[in-house]
């Protein structure tokens, strides 16, 4: 039985169901995480978009970001476990107080060119990226209610690339009169370390979801923390589980292409300013992209299930249309034959092509990205299973990006990268379908995953415990 004071809170929350704006909605919690992450992850995929890290060799770049996603791949995998044990706080706080050090080593590393500090801080930054994505994808997947998980994955994914329209118009704007030049200033850096820490004071707010509300009076869970050997238990099942196995695609292509895309795409084609401001068009596409994808998942027609094949559809003609594309401008160039740094003011018509191109690969990385999310969500409602999936998901993902940044290192023939980039996008496209088909039911179907809110102060916990569904 839960002490007065617990059921003085829920009941609490329970009256303040009908409020969209409550700090224990959805909205407001999914908002917060959306912050967090355009303070975090927003600065450190516009830090990572400039090519090299904003340095003229990007070896140490990949150095660092392959030790990044390596240890990504295991924290990736064990953070959901992790969060369900240490709760939402803790565990982001710790995640986003890396990223600080991560900015920080190329601050070090423009002075005096020593690698080390970047790759152990890249090693450090993968663990705590692995917490803070795993708790971000429980939030984002598990907080809104089974009819609304696109639009709020929309708004997070809104929010968060926000901060990669931010970090790009800051090197666009602190370096806009270096013409030649080819690595970023310190300030750049500098600016990018002060967000970071605030990511880390924002995850401070974000409440354990035994304490959230959805606008239907349900809760994501009545456990306020799990143990050990529970969670090492229920992630060495991922590894059997055959919705995760279909999923293994599309989480090791999701973040395969940045390698690509941000080195040989941006940072071979455009001089420093200009990838600077193509950063900002390229977060900003991801924005618009998320947006519509997310209309479509949840509100282009009545069925569910049927929303997501329509949506698997859409992402997958217009990634054939968008990689075709990027084939077509990758035969003009290769290590070889390095093309003409453009300049958005003096190449005229010529950048006009390449800038499209790198706003489409923007496009569609949010789109990809946001369906995956999206069949995450639709396979559970409870925070607990959903941490696990979402961590399992960044863990693959993760371990993928630490064998695409090496390919990067090695110098392998870009029409090669290309080739592999969207063949693994293509992949995915009828494996999610047939898990959509198999795995995600229409909406009636799901109110078993729900957890109601208490009816009464006098029933409290208690009476939650009858209501407790854990759909696997």
């Amino acid at each position: 039985m839960a002490s007065g004071g617990d059921e003085k809170t829920v009941a609490e929350e329970q009256r303040g169901s009908s409020s969209l704006f409550r700090y224990n909605s959805p909205l407001v919690q999914v908002s917060l995480i959306g912050l967090v992450c355009f303070c975090c992850p927003g600065m450190f995929n516009a830090l990572t978009g400039m090519g090299g890290g904003g340095q003229v060799d990007s070896t140490a770049s990949n150095n660092a970001n392959t030790a990044l996603y390596t240890t990504f791949s295991v924290f990736g995998i064990l953070g959901g476990g992790i969060y369900n044990i240490f709760g939402p706080r803790l565990t982001l706080a710790a995640g986003c107080s890396t990223y600080v050090l991560y900015a920080g080593s190329f601050l070090y590393y423009n002075h005096y060119g020593d690698q080390t500090f970047a790759i152990v801080a890249g090693a450090l930054l993968g663990i705590g990226a692995g917490l803070l994505w795993a708790g971000e994808g429980a939030i984002m997947t598990s907080y809104p209610s089974p009819g609304r998980k696109g639009l709020y994955i929309s708004l997070f994914w809104t929010i968060f690339n926000m901060g990669g329209v931010v970090g790009g118009l800051i090197p666009f704007i602190l370096n806009y009169n270096r013409i030649e030049a080819e690595s970023v200033n310190d300030g750049t850096y500098i600016a990018f370390m002060c967000f970071m820490a605030a990511g880390a004071l924002v995850s401070f707010a974000i409440l354990h979801p035994s304490r959230v509300t959805r606008d239907d009076g349900t809760h994501c869970t009545n456990i306020k923390y799990s143990n050990v050997s529970t969670e090492a238990f229920e992630i060495l099942k991922l590894f059997r589980n055959w919705k995760m196995l279909l999923l293994f695609p599309a989480a090791w292509a999701s973040n395969f292409f940045y390698a690509y895309q941000f080195n040989n795409v941006n940072g071979l084609m455009f001089n420093l300013r200009t990838r600077g401001l193509n950063n900002v068009f390229y977060w900003g596409a991801q924005m618009l992209g998320s947006i519509g994808i997310g209309y479509v998942l949840d509100f282009s027609v009545r069925s569910r299930r049927t929303r997501g094949f329509i949506g698997i559809g859409v992402v997958a003609l217009l990634g054939t249309a968008i990689w075709g594309g990027g084939l077509a401008n990758q035969l003009n160039y290769s290590y070889h034959e390095l093309p003409k740094r453009l300049d958005f003011k003096a190449s005229g018509h010529e950048f006009a092509g390449p800038f499209v191109l790198y706003f489409c690969y923007g496009l569609l990385d949010s789109m990809f990205q946001s369906l995956v999310y999206w069949v995450i969500g639709a396979l559970a409602n409870d925070s607990e299973t959903l941490s696990r999936y979402s961590g399992f998901y960044k863990g693959v993902q993760s371990a993928g990006s630490a064998v695409a940044w090496q390919v990067d290192t090695h110098k392998v023939p870009l029409n090669s990268q290309l080739i592999v980039n969207w063949s693994l996008t293509t992949l995915s496209y009828p494996l999610l379908a047939l898990l959509v088909m198999l795995a995600v039911k229409d909406d009636d179907q799901t109110s078993q995953g729900a957890i109601p809110a208490p009816a009464s102060k006098k029933d409290g916990y208690d009476e939650l415990d009858k209501y407790v569904s854990i759909s696997i």
